[in-house]
């Protein structure tokens, strides 16, 4: 451990041992805006809306010691990211009446915490890069990066634990109801909140099933790839403290991150994966399809897709942020290492 600590100093202590060093430590917060295979016709997905934070450390590069240089215009950050995304096709929308939301009536939803750490090469326009930027107004910037993020959906399909007699049921009138359509003395009833069902325990499209009326899937995974992206700007308040305001676009590798991309999952390939336990079955038809209305539990014209597999899904973050400068000489850092 001392030895991993001693060389992240020497690293940092990297260029004339007496100049003094500097980082930015940033820690932002804001809104995420889902986009997926979930939706119900809105504009950028207003209701899409979760909360989202992130820290980063900035300005790894140090600007080159010429002519008293404050800042380089391209830099390297890295970033630690906790990011909610979420959508519910049977939650009313101000304005819309329920036959204009387009997928009300299959009733997808979801919950997704992406957990993430990404790197970033970034561009910052400063308009006198030999003046502390406090001087100078704003600074525009734009980035771009890759990163490692963990996902796992969830849903709100019970009230209390997973039990098909706590299930919910959609009505064609808006409501979500405690009995099927039509009983008579069934209560509108809120859903309760608490995003109980792990999507992928329940094979939703078929996941890790042999069905010889349609091609196979494997399993997705929690962790992937994502591509982070974006712009701002930047304001010095002092030689310590700055701000910024930032629009970020995290484009993914899987299609996953609402747990819909394909097709509905067969009865067949539900048995499959709860072979004997006619239980299960029924919870994974009803998980997989929560209004009933999707499919038929076969692959023909009556079951509608569920997704879109040729695009992956993707969020944007618009965040605001306060960073610290924190100065130190490189020569301390190694001697404390070092004793």
């Amino acid at each position: 451990m001392k030895r991993l600590l001693l060389s992240i100093a020497i690293v940092l202590s990297i260029g004339e041992a007496n100049a003094q060093k500097s980082l930015d430590l940033g820690f932002g917060t804001g809104l995420t805006n889902y986009f997926g295979d979930l939706g119900n016709g809105e504009f950028m997905q207003s209701s899409s809306t979760r909360p989202g934070i992130e820290v980063t450390v900035r300005n790894i590069i140090s600007p080159k010691e010429v002519s008293g240089m404050k800042y380089s215009a391209f830099n390297v950050e890295a970033r630690l990211s906790w990011h909610r995304i979420g959508y519910d096709e049977s939650k009313s929308i101000s304005g819309l009446a329920v036959s204009e939301m387009r997928n009300y009536n299959r009733g997808l939803g979801f919950r997704n915490d992406i957990f993430g750490v990404s790197t970033h090469v970034s561009y910052t326009y400063y308009p006198n890069r030999h003046k502390p930027l406090y001087k100078q107004g704003l600074a525009l910037f734009v980035y771009g990066g890759v990163g490692i993020y963990h996902s796992n959906p969830k849903a709100d399909l019970f009230r209390g634990k997973i039990d098909i007699n706590n299930r919910y049921y959609f009505w064609n009138d808006g409501t979500t109801r405690d009995a099927p359509e039509g009983t008579a003395g069934a209560n509108v009833i809120e859903k309760d909140g608490d995003y109980e069902t792990t999507l992928s325990d329940w094979h939703t499209e078929g996941q890790g099933s042999s069905d010889e009326t349609k091609a196979s899937k494997d399993m997705y995974k929690n962790w992937n790839l994502g591509i982070p992206v974006g712009f701002g700007f930047r304001y010095g308040v002092n030689k310590a403290i700055t701000l910024s305001l930032e629009v970020g676009y995290y484009k993914f590798l899987t299609d996953y991150l609402d747990d819909v991309s394909e097709a509905y999952a067969t009865y067949k390939e539900i048995e499959q994966q709860f072979p004997n336990d006619p239980i299960k079955q029924e919870l994974a038809k009803y998980i997989s399809d929560p209004t009933g209305k999707g499919t038929d539990g076969y692959v023909d014209a009556f079951t509608s897709r569920r997704g879109n597999p040729g695009i992956t899904d993707s969020y944007s973050f618009i965040s605001m942020e306060i960073a610290y400068k924190i100065n130190w000489k490189p020569e301390k850092i190694t001697a404390l290492f070092t004793r």
